[in-house]
C-alpha cells in the first residue's frame, strides 16, 4: 500500500487531501504543529499516523520521514501543504513576521523535500508543493505571504529539474480564492463579490477540489507530469481587467440597439 505524507494535514485543503489519499488506497502521515486539531482530526480515521512536528525545524522534518518509515515501510508522496499567512500592508510588516512566513512557507518545503529524496528515489515518488495565486499575481497586504509562495513555485521548478533524473515528479499547485472555515469567516460580502466578479466561474473553489488535483498530480495518470506550475483558481489567474464591466453588459453586447 503506497504512503504519502501531508503537511498542514490538520485542517483545510491538507485534511481535506488526506482523505481523498485514504479514499484511493494511501496510508498517510498526517502532520502539523497544531496537535489538538491534529488528534481532532485524525480521530475517525484509519491508516494514518499523526505527527505534530514543525516542518521549519530539520530536526522535526527528519523525524517526519524517519518515523513514517519507520511506521509504514515506504514513501510514494509528499505533499507540502503546510503554510502560514498574516496579511498586512509592508510598512506594517516587521522582519519578525517576514522570517516566521518565510520559515513554515519556503523553508519547511526545502527542509521536507531535501529530507525524502532518499526514499522517493525507491518508489520513483512524487511531491506536490502547495503554493497560492498570490505567488503568481501581486496583491496587497501579502508582502511576506505573497512572496514566500512565489518562492515555493520558483523552487518547484528547480526540485523538478534537478529530481527528474531520479524518477521523482514535482509539480506545484496554485489554489485561487477558496471556500475554508477562515475564508468564511474573515472575508466580508464585499469581498466575496469583489472575487466572484474577478473570477470566471464565478464562485469560490472548494477545498475538494484542490485536493482532487493533487492527487492527480501522485497518480499513474500524470507520470509523465513534472514542473508544471497549475493555478487551480476558477480562471482567476487567466482574468485582465472589465470582467465585471463585461458581465453588466453582456446583455447590451448580446442585443445591441440599432
Amino acid at each position: 500500500m503506497k504512503t504519502v505524507i501531508i503537511t498542514g494535514a490538520a485542517r483545510g485543503i491538507g485534511l481535506a487531501t488526506t482523505k481523498r489519499f485514504l479514499n484511493d488506497g494511501y496510508k498517510a502521515a498526517m502532520v502539523d504543529w497544531d496537535e489538538v486539531e491534529l488528534e481532532h482530526a485524525a480521530k475517525s480515521l484509519e491508516n494514518v499516523l499523526i505527527l505534530p512536528l514543525d516542518i521549519s525545524q530539520p530536526t522535526h522534518t527528519e523525524r517526519i520521514i524517519k518515523e513514517t518509515y519507520s511506521k509504514f515501510g515506504r514513501i510514494d508522496a509528499l505533499i507540502n501543504n503546510a503554510g502560514i499567512a498574516e496579511f498586512n500592508p509592508i510598512e506594517q510588516t516587521d522582519f519578525t513576521t517576514w522570517r516566521k512566513t518565510m520559515s513554515v512557507n519556503l523553508d519547511g518545503t526545502f527542509l521536507m523535500t531535501k529530507a525524502v529524496i532518499p526514499m522517493l528515489k525507491t518508489t520513483s515518488g512524487a511531491i506536490v508543493n502547495v503554493a497560492s495565486i498570490s505567488g503568481l499575481r501581486a496583491s496587497t497586504l501579502r508582502v511576506a505571504y505573497g512572496t514566500s509562495k512565489a518562492g515555493v513555485i520558483h523552487l518547484t521548478l528547480q526540485q523538478a529539474v534537478e529530481l527528474g533524473e531520479y524518477g521523482i515528479r514535482v509539480n506545484c499547485i496554485c489554489p485561487g480564492p477558496v471556500r475554508t472555515k477562515l475564508s468564511v469567516a474573515v472575508h466580508t460580502q464585499e469581498i466575496i463579490k469583489s472575487y466572484h466578479d474577478a473570477i470566471p466561474l464565478n464562485r469560490y473553489g472548494t477545498e475538494e477540489e484542490i485536493a482532487g488535483v493533487i492527487t492527480f498530480l501522485c497518480s499513474e495518470d500524470a507520470r509523465y507530469v513534472t514542473g508544471q506550475v497549475i493555478a487551480a483558481d476558477g480562471g482567476f489567474e487567466a482574468t485582465g481587467v472589465g470582467l465585471p464591466a463585461l458581465r453588466d453588459a453582456k446583455t447590451d453586447i448580446a442585443h445591441p440597439s440599432s
